[in-house]
């Protein structure tokens, strides 16, 4: 497949050398220890009904094998496997210091049967075609190095009828809407980020990837190029979250 580019793609946290992939790591192993906290603060915990939402999507389908792309510190996985009770929820991530994050509340939770947390890259998934019933990625995709590659990867651990389930930051495209949003999103987030965070570029990445990324009526031909037949896309909230629905 020829690469078309994406400009999210040369949206980097850090004003350096290095690949997105390296930035990120970096980006998510600085800041993992106060990911969670500050996810809720972000969306005031309305991130909380978007998993639920996006999860109960796949219930009709019951997939036993999961993939979690981009798991982080595993709260989807964690929310999936409650939800849906499959036989076995896979979660990766570049990030080893967000996995441990996650591993630790695996193990308070007694689930480390039921999920498995490694390192793994969404441009090349280390799993054989159709392996899974459904693959997920929680606010992720973004942060992919190579949007199409990440997505068609993801499509071939599909089995043939599997679901792609991907929940991700939008802009609103309504007044007055989308300038409040813009106004929180661009001033709130990063000065509450300068308090709490030791990775203030962290939190000034977060809307510069988010208006970057590719919404709406793009985003289904994306899936659909990257072989995906049915999509399914939807807004929460006023638009500030994106849900799509992929079928292989």
């Amino acid at each position: 497949m020829k690469h078309k580019g994406y400009k999210c793609e040369t949206v980097l946290p850090y004003d350096e050398k290095g690949s997105k992939k390296d930035q990120i790591v970096k980006m998510f192993d600085a800041i993992s220890g106060n990911y969670d906290p500050m996810n809720r603060f972000m969306t005031m915990g309305i991130d909380k009904q978007w998993r639920k939402k996006a999860i109960l999507s796949l219930k009709k389908f019951e997939p036993k094998q999961i993939l979690d792309v981009a798991t982080g510190t595993g709260d989807f996985a964690i929310n999936a496997n409650r939800l849906l009770q499959p036989e076995h929820i896979t979660g990766i991530d570049i990030s080893d210091g967000m996995l441990e994050v996650g591993r630790k509340k695996l193990a308070n939770l007694g689930l480390q049967d039921k999920i498995s947390l490694a390192i793994g890259d969404s441009m090349k998934l280390d799993f054989e075609t159709g392996t899974f019933d459904a693959v997920t990625v929680a606010f992720g995709v973004r942060n992919f190095e190579n949007l199409e590659q990440g997505i068609t990867e993801m499509c071939r651990v599909l089995k043939p009828g599997g679901n792609l389930v991907i929940l991700e930051m939008s802009e609103p495209e309504r007044f007055p809407t989308r300038e409040m949003y813009r106004i929180y999103s661009k001033t709130v987030i990063p000065a509450f980020a300068r308090v709490f965070s030791k990775d203030k570029k962290a939190y000034s990445y977060l809307p510069k990837s988010i208006e970057a990324f590719p919404q709406g009526k793009e985003m289904v031909a994306l899936l659909k190029r990257c072989g995906f037949s049915q999509v399914v896309n939807k807004k929460f909230t006023m638009g500030v979250c994106a849900f799509y629905m992929a079928t292989k």
